[in-house]
């Protein structure tokens, strides 16, 4: 494979979990992937056609409720960053992303809201509109998390084994409160010269993105490119984030995307993400990992997303150092995407 890639390449999981294949094999040439590309096709997957239409089906139908009924989940109202938000209320590299969305995430135990350091904040309640208003949301929101994080698991497992590290190794580091996330998503059609959601990386370990038969995800290759990720009936689109590209010593980069659509498109993505307290440092890899880093510029430059604070004062797009763990990377997140939030609900 060339790391100028024109298409992503499908992954079968058939492949990993057939009694007589070759697991080893398998994963070496999913590692090879993520090294390269950083996003593939998931089939094979084993989460059934009818689940997702009976998602996509209560995705639809709240982005249809009327604007004052979804706004009683107005994510503003939220210390924790969870509800709903209008077309343009997030940013992306200090631009307005041209999305309605819905966040929610795991949901542990609220700490004080003065807590030190202040990305154990983030732990908390989602908010939920009445059972009355969309029967059944709640219960398949809550399947669509244990659905996609025992598939991002075994993921993990793969990743694990490809980089000739114990199974477990991933799942480990994750630590006993991990805090995923998922956006569900609207799009309208995008204005000329803007996008639905601008370039970007992910902040998590890695995501598992539901298309919904429409178009309109690129992801970038080193060339500068934008290659399509279209949509197929059965299959998850998989790429990785930030957390991942820390802990594998820049081995395995996020690779920027974006999303622009001249059509109404609805997605959803779940971003698999550890306790706020993990620690992103490098895992010790076997050193030809780290030679093939230094071989590539891509590699050897990879940086993450801008802080706010870095933003303001004229940078755009990645930079390095990574953040410590990954509490720190999902809060710059948040002030970087969500100033106002921040400083209504944590103003120190």
């Amino acid at each position: 494979m060339s790391q100028d890639f024109t298409s992503i390449p499908d992954v079968s999981l058939a492949e990993w979990r057939d009694p007589a294949g070759d697991p080893a094999a398998f994963a070496q040439r999913v590692r090879q992937i993520c090294h390269e590309i950083g996003f593939f096709t998931l089939v094979d997957h084993g989460i059934e056609d009818e689940f997702v239409e009976r998602w996509f089906a209560l995705l639809e139908a709240f982005f249809a409720l009327p604007e004052d009924v979804k706004a009683i989940i107005d994510k503003r109202r939220s210390p924790h960053f969870r509800g709903w938000e209008r077309v343009g209320a997030e940013l992306t590299d200090n631009r307005v992303d041209h999305r309605e969305q819905l966040d929610v995430s795991s949901e542990h135990p609220p700490r004080a809201a003065d807590i030190e350091p202040k990305y154990l904040r983030l732990d908390g309640p989602n908010q939920w509109l009445s059972e009355d208003v969309l029967p059944g949301f709640h219960a398949v929101v809550d399947e669509f998390f244990d659905r996609m994080g025992a598939l991002a698991d075994e993921l993990m497992e793969v990743l694990a084994v490809g980089l000739d590290l114990p199974a477990d190794t991933f799942r480990l580091r994750f630590g006993e409160r991990p805090l995923s996330f998922a956006k569900l998503i609207s799009y309208p059609p995008t204005p000329p010269g803007e996008a639905g959601v601008n370039g970007h990386h992910d902040a998590g370990f890695l995501t598992i993105l539901l298309q919904h038969g429409v178009g309109g995800l690129q992801a970038q290759n080193p060339a500068g490119d934008w290659i399509d990720v279209p949509p197929r009936r059965g299959s998850f689109v998989v790429n990785l984030g930030e957390m991942l590209q820390s802990m594998t010593g820049n081995y395995m980069v996020a690779t920027t995307h974006r999303v622009i659509t001249r059509e109404q498109r609805f997605s959803s993505a779940y971003f698999h993400g550890p306790d706020l307290r993990a620690s992103l440092a490098p895992l010790q890899l076997d050193r030809r990992f780290g030679d093939a880093v230094a071989a590539s510029p891509r590699h050897r430059g990879a940086g993450f997303m801008a802080r706010r604070d870095d933003l303001l004062a004229g940078a755009a797009g990645t930079i390095a150092p990574p953040p410590p763990v990954y509490g720190e990377q999902l809060w710059n997140y948040y002030v970087r995407s969500y100033p106002d939030n921040v400083r209504a609900h944590h103003p120190d």
